[in-house]
């Protein structure tokens, strides 16, 4: 969790120092094919930062989804074992009750034929 949080103020400085930077000055009364290349660059570059952005983001968010599962999945299992241990309890004081029954049954009859 920390990690995506780091990443998302890095990533939110990043995009500001982007925004607040000047824009470059372009010559004045330049040729319009140099111009036209200029601004194609700056599109191929605007797209590129805005693949990687969407790349870290969902690689974050793939990560965060892993650690949600995985916590989901020890809960899940934490509340199974709990579950087994219960049973083993409520199976052995069944076992040790029909254990003391029969043992109790035994010794009436032993003592009976002593009359």
């Amino acid at each position: 969790m920390n990690k995506l949080i780091a990443t998302l103020i890095a990533s939110l400085f990043a995009t500001a120092a982007f925004a607040q930077a000047p824009a470059a000055s372009a010559p004045a009364a330049t040729n319009p094919t140099v111009a036209k290349a200029q601004a194609k660059e700056a599109k191929t570059d605007a797209k590129a930062d805005a693949k990687e952005t969407k790349a870290v983001t969902k690689a974050d968010a793939k990560e965060a989804t892993k650690e949600a599962s995985a916590n989901q999945q020890m809960a899940s299992a934490q509340a199974d074992a709990k579950v087994a241990k219960v049973k083993a309890h409520s199976k052995a004081a069944t076992t040790k009750a029909k254990a003391a029954d029969k043992e109790a049954k035994t010794e009436a009859k032993e003592a009976a034929p002593a009359k």
